[in-house]
C-alpha cells in the first residue's frame, strides 16, 4: 500500500480521537486526571504530598501546592544526578534547557511518554486536521523544512542528556519522520545560528520544500538567505510546491505581511502551534482562524488562574477548564506526563470558544504594562504594531516596551525601542497610528490617553539593525525559540537594549 494511503488511514482515525475530546472535553480530561493522579501516587513526590488521598479534583486543588520552576528546582537538579522515581515513574533521561528574556537557563524533564504521547502527537496531529481542512494534498512526496534549535545534545550521564527541546525531538525522532526532513541533523543541531543559516540555505535550496517549520522570526532569516543565494525574487520561486507554514514560539502577526512578500501565494497556508518545553497544548484547527484548539488528551490536565486575581503560588482561585469563561486573561497551570505538577509555566490565555475549547496566547505572567490602569497585554502590542506597519508600509524584527514614569507635572508614557526592517517613511505619522490601534484595541489604554490626562502620546526610539539578537548572542541565547520581553513594568530591560544599541553590531 502507497505510503500515502497509509498515512491518509491513520490521520483519519486520529481525526475521530480528536472529536471525541472536543465533543467530551470535561469527560477526557477527567479521566485522564485520574490516570496521573495514580501514575503519580507511584513516585517519590507523589508519596509526600499524599497523591493517595486525592479522589477529586477539589482534593487536588485543595492539598497539593502550586509550582513555578524555582519550587520544583530542586526534584528536577535530584532527577538529573540520576535519582529515580521522583517525579515520574523510572528515570528521566532528556531535560529541555530553556531560558527566558531575563531568567537563568530552566531544565525541563522530557519523559518517554511527554515525548510520545505529547510532542510527537502534536506534530501528527497538526498534519491530521491540515489534511482534514485541505483534501487532496500530498505533503509527504515533498520535504519538510524544520528549523531546530541551536542547544546540542549534552551528555550529564551515560544515559542522560539536556538540550534544547527541538534539538531533543530531532534526535528521537521516528523513522519515517526524519525520511522526509531537511536539513541534515549535523546542520539542524549546529549551536552557531549565523554559520547555520547559511548551511541551511545552501543545502536545502535545491530540495523540494513543501513544509516550513519554525519561529518567524528565524524562517524570516533562512528566507532572506535562500533568496541571496539563489537570486529568486520569493520563496515560491525557490520551492514551487510550498504550501505550508507551521509556526510557533512568538506571536505572527507582526510578520503576517512580510510573509506574504516572502510568499505571494494566496494559496499558501500557515497554522499556527503553541508547543513549549513543558508540552504541545494548542493547534489552529480552522483556517480562516488563527485561534487554537486547546489539546485535551496529550497527558496534560489543564487549571487556570484569572489573572486579575493572580499572586503566583499563592493564588486563591484556581479552577479546572470545566469552569472557564470566555475573553478572561488566564494564567495556565499544568500537571504532566513529564512529572510537572500544578506548574505555573508563566503564559496566559484567553478563550474563544467553549465547546470546543479554542484560545488565543495573549501574553506572559510578567510581560504586560499596568503602571497607569492602562492593562495592555502583549497581544494588544502585538496586533497594535502590526497594523500599524501594514498601514505605513513598515515591517519589524523585534520590539520592547516599558512605561516613562510620572515625575511631578510630568504625564507618563510608553517608550518603544523597536527595530525595524524597514523603517516607515514618516515616523511620526507611524507613533500616531500605533497609538490609534492601540487605543481601538484596549479600553483602558483609551481612557488613559484620553486627553493626555494620565498617558502621554508614545515614544518611540528606532534601534540599529542587529540590536536584539547582538543581546540575545551576548547572553547565550541567540536562536530557537528564546524571546525578547515584549512589555514590562520596569525600565530595566528596555535600558539594556537602549544601551545596546549604542554598541557593537552583529557581523
Amino acid at each position: 500500500m502507497p505510503f500515502n494511503s497509509i498515512f491518509s488511514w491513520m490521520m483519519k482515525k486520529r481525526l475521530h480521537q480528536i472529536d471525541l475530546f472536543r465533543k467530551y472535553p470535561h469527560q477526557v480530561q477527567k479521566e485522564l486526571f485520574g490516570n496521573l493522579i495514580r501514575t503519580g501516587a507511584t513516585t517519590t513526590y507523589g508519596a509526600i504530598n499524599d497523591f493517595k488521598l486525592v479522589n477529586s479534583y477539589d482534593d487536588y486543588r485543595e492539598k497539593i501546592p502550586l509550582q513555578t520552576y524555582e519550587d520544583a528546582k530542586m526534584w528536577i537538579d535530584r532527577a538529573m544526578e540520576g535519582e529515580k522515581n521522583l517525579l515520574w515513574p523510572n528515570k528521566t533521561s532528556w531535560f529541555a534547557k530553556t531560558s527566558g528574556t531575563t531568567s537563568r537557563s530552566k531544565f525541563i524533564p522530557v519523559t518517554k511518554e511527554s515525548l510520545d504521547i505529547c510532542h510527537y502527537n502534536g506534530g501528527k496531529d497538526l498534519l491530521a486536521m491540515y489534511y482534514d481542512n485541505h483534501s487532496n494534498r500530498k505533503l509527504y512526496k515533498g520535504k519538510h523544512l524544520i528549523i531546530g534549535g541551536s542547544a546540542e545534545i549534552n551528555e550529564l550521564s551515560n544515559d542522560s542528556y539536556f538540550g534544547d527541546l527541538s534539538a531533543i525531538i530531532v534526535k528521537n525522532l521516528p523513522w519515517y519522520i526524519e525520511a522526509r526532513r531537511t536539513p541534515s541533523k549535523e546542520i539542524t543541531l549546529m549551536t552557531d545560528w549565523q554559520e547555520k543559516m547559511q548551511k541551511m540555505a545552501e543545502s536545502t535550496i535545491n530540495e523540494d520544500v513543501v513544509i516550513i517549520a519554525g519561529v518567524p522570526s528565524w524562517t524570516m532569516v533562512l528566507a532572506n538567505k535562500v533568496l541571496e543565494i539563489s537570486g529568486k525574487k520569493n520563496l515560491k520561486e525557490v520551492w514551487p510546491n510550498l504550501e505550508l507554514f507551521m509556526h510557533g514560539g512568538v506571536s505572527f502577526e507582526p510578520y503576517r505581511e512580510q510573509f506574504k512578500k516572502l510568499i505571494p501565494d494566496p494559496d499558501m497556508n500557515y497554522v499556527q502551534t503553541y508547543n513549549a518545553s513543558e508540552g504541545f497544548f494548542g493547534i489552529q484547527d480552522q483556517v480562516n482562524s488563527d485561534e487554537m484548539l486547546l489539546m485535551l488528551d496529550y497527558g496534560i490536565y489543564y487549571e487556570f488562574i484569572p489573572m486579575d486575581e493572580y499572586d503566583g503560588v499563592n493564588s486563591k482561585k484556581v479552577i479546572n477548564i470545566e469552569e472557564v469563561e470566555l475573553d478572561v486573561n488566564y494564567a495556565m497551570v499544568i500537571s504532566t506526563n513529564a512529572g510537572l505538577w500544578r506548574y505555573i509555566i508563566g503564559d496566559t490565555i484567553k478563550f474563544t470558544s467553549l465547546l470546543p475549547y479554542r484560545f488565543k496566547i495573549t501574553g506572559r505572567v510578567n510581560s504586560f504594562i499596568n503602571c497607569f490602569g492602562e492593562e495592555v497585554i502583549v497581544e494588544n502590542a502585538d496586533l497594535a504594531i502590526a497594523r500599524a506597519s501594514k498601514k505605513t508600509d513598515a515591517q519589524i524584527k523585534e520590539y520592547t516596551v516599558a512605561p516613562i514614569f510620572m515625575d511631578g507635572k510630568e504625564k507618563g508614557a510608553h517608550e518603544w525601542a523597536i527595530e525595524f526592517v524597514n523603517q516607515p517613511d514618516d515616523l511620526e505619522r507611524f507613533s500616531i497610528v500605533l497609538d490609534e490601534e492601540l487605543r481601538e484595541l484596549n479600553s483602558d489604554y483609551d481612557a488613559k490617553r484620553s486627553h493626555n490626562m494620565i498617558l502621554d502620546k508614545p515614544v518611540i526610539n528606532v534601534i540599529k539593525k542587529g540590536t536584539f539578537d547582538n543581546w540575545l548572542k551576548t547572553q547565550g541565547k541567540l536562536g530557537g525559540q528564546n524571546k525578547i520581553l515584549r512589555l514590562s513594568n520596569s525600565r530595566a530591560f528596555l535600558e539594556q537594549m537602549l544601551e545596546e544599541e549604542s554598541g557593537f553590531l552583529l557581523e
